[in-house]
């Protein structure tokens, strides 16, 4: 098994320690029982297009666990996992979108969405509310309308939000040959 680079550990640090803030303090409700308008998952995302999948998935359980345990109670386990799918889903397209060397066109935005949705639909539809039901017993028809919710909003401001972090993150890496040498 390869070995995390100290850069690496330092970012998944960081980033579970913003996803916990943005977790904690800025969620939007949204009329959903126990299901708010996150905007921790852009952030995820950038940090898992950057650093990739192992990263992504250590983000999102270690910041979602934070989260819950912030608020009193036990981590829910079921969201947790699905967190930490996000974020291992999307860092896996982290070779195709070279946020490092300053690329984040057309074919990066696309791949980006696309990806985005398949970690949503396969986060918040499939994986949350099976493992609802299966370790909590909660009913169906209530998890998996939270799953819908959770997972469109969830797409729609990781989409917008971290589309317009990776864009300005690109704008302060220097472009390979960008640079010439004076005469």
């Amino acid at each position: 098994m390869k070995k995390m680079s100290i850069k690496t550990v330092v970012a998944v640090g960081i980033g579970a320690a913003l996803f916990f803030v943005l977790a904690r303090f800025v969620s939007i409700p949204s009329g959903i029982p126990n299901t708010s308008i996150c905007l921790q998952y852009a952030v995820l995302a950038l940090f898992a297009i950057l650093y990739g999948p192992v990263a992504g998935g250590l983000i999102g359980f270690i910041g979602h666990t934070l989260g819950d345990l912030s608020w009193g109670g036990s981590p829910w386990w079921s969201w947790v996992l699905a967190s930490a799918m996000v974020g291992v889903i999307i860092g896996l397209v982290s070779k195709k979108i070279d946020l490092s060397n300053g690329r984040f066109g057309k074919k990066e935005l696309i791949t980006f969405v696309l990806t985005t949705l398949v970690a949503m639909a396969i986060s918040w539809v499939v994986v949350a509310p099976v493992l609802d039901i299966v370790i909590y017993a909660e009913p169906a028809k209530k998890v998996f309308a939270q799953g819908l919710v959770a997972g469109a909003s969830n797409f729609v401001t990781t989409v917008v939000i971290g589309g317009l972090l990776m864009l300005a993150y690109t704008k302060t890496v220097a472009k390979s040959g960008s640079l010439k040498q004076e005469q």
